[in-house]
């Protein structure tokens, strides 16, 4: 095991570059055994979730290529299997792409039920109804998710709740199945776009993505293709927050702009100095008086679950009591007792987390991550406090985050990996 120790108080200052979205990649790379030839995606980024994603692959019977650190080309054409490897499906939650791809594919799949972060129950049934609405009988045995779809065929699906994960997966049920497919009350993601892209560039019809509607119209085939997977959303706000709570002044580079709009309106509100320009955002809280605020987490367009944690490590350092909701997750606020180890005050209410932020009641802590977000909140915290903190279980961190402690490194961050 390893961990981070960190020398914090110092502002964070410099430029970073965003790698690839992960929540796009986890998705693309399974609705590549969609496809009839190879398949070449570009910044892809490099982490855990990913490379467990290419092993998953490999054992179903897919060549998998990497042409470089960011780069791999996938062909599926040989696959004989409707099996997903139990051991590795097991272990990360956006495995259960796997089960619409495979459906797709073979008209049945067999998928372990997925693991990955625990801040809550994340329910499948919502993937469930789509996939029965499509005639498909759906069960759970010994551990798995056991799909058959002989019978696979278009229908329309309302999603009782908005879901990233079951958009997602029916969608690649969708593609090659016969009619049109509807899906109403849809999520809006841009990895939902993302992904959508990535099928019709390999020659899907896919309309309507980042819509609460979406229609897939069934093709009898894909062919191969190039692809680039947009930046990561999640990771520029990271370092935005890391950037904030540092009071530093840091240029994010290969980013969506528009994609971290609820981001940089918190922060203008709050008093942070937020400049744009093409594929950039800077972030300047030099000597910046921030402000109080209340967050609450919505679907997108709106303030996103997974920078919850982030945002409750920045609002430990500025003056005044702030007011967190948490609408999508039950239970994400279970990492706020490492937080409290800094001396953070916060006071958690079911969803709702009160935050009496002070920068001068923080010092430094041994702390560990509980989850991926959970552990870029410590990280955040721990950079902003003086002293020397450590963070450990950092398996989290590199399941999201391509070359954290390189990249905070060249931001002037004080940051070691070390055997724990």
């Amino acid at each position: 095991m390893e961990k981070f120790v960190i020398s914090g108080g110092k502002p964070l200052r410099g430029e970073v570059e965003i790698s690839g979205a992960k929540n796009a990649a986890v998705a693309i790379i399974p609705a590549t055994l969609l496809v009839e030839g190879e398949c070449i995606l570009e910044n892809i980024p490099d982490i855990k979730d990913v490379n467990l994603m290419f092993d998953m692959l490999e054992a179903l019977g897919a060549k998998v290529e990497r042409l470089s650190s960011t780069s791999v080309k996938i062909d599926a054409t040989k696959l004989d299997t409707y099996i997903a490897k139990k051991e590795l499906a097991s272990r990360m939650r956006a495995s259960y792409y796997f089960i619409g791809a495979l459906l797709g594919r073979f008209r049945k799949a067999n998928v372990a039920l997925p693991g990955g972060c625990n801040f809550g129950i994340r329910p499948i049934d919502q993937h469930q109804k789509g996939f029965e609405a499509m005639k498909c009988k759906v069960e759970i045995k010994n551990g798995c998710v056991e799909v058959e779809g002989e019978n696979l065929q278009a229908a329309n699906v309302y999603f009782d709740i908005v879901s990233v994960g079951a958009t997602i997966n029916v969608m690649l049920a969708a593609v090659l199945a016969p009619g049109t497919t509807i899906l109403e009350n849809a999520a809006k993601e841009p990895h939902i776009v993302d992904v959508a892209n990535f099928l019709n560039s390999m020659g899907a019809s896919i309309k309507g993505a980042g819509t609460d509607t979406i229609k897939i119209k069934g093709v009898e085939k894909l062919h191969g293709g190039s692809y680039e997977v947009i930046p990561d959303q999640i990771e520029a706000g990271t370092y935005m927050f890391a950037a904030a709570a540092t009071r530093g002044n840091v240029l994010i580079k290969n980013v969506v702009t528009k994609h971290l709009e609820a981001i940089t309106s918190k922060f203008e509100e709050m008093g942070v100095e937020i400049q744009e320009g093409d594929g950039e955002i800077r972030v300047n809280a030099e000597n910046a008086e921030l402000s109080k605020i209340k967050v609450k987490t919505l679907p997108y367009p709106g303030f996103p679950t997974d920078l919850q944690p982030p945002m409750v490590a920045l609002l430990t350092t500025v003056k005044g009591t702030s007011i967190v909701t948490e609408s999508v997750w039950d239970s994400r606020f279970q990492y706020v007792g490492e937080l409290q180890k800094f001396g953070a005050n916060i006071t958690v209410n079911g969803r709702v987390a009160v935050v009496e932020g002070n920068m001068e009641n923080l010092s430094c802590a041994e702390v560990r991550a509980t989850d991926l977000r959970a552990g870029a909140a410590m990280l955040i915290v721990a950079l902003a406090t003086k002293g020397e903190s450590t963070v450990s279980n950092i398996i989290y961190i590199d399941r999201g985050y391509a070359n954290i402690e390189q990249k905070l490194t060249k931001l002037g961050a004080d940051i070691k990996r070390i055997d724990d």
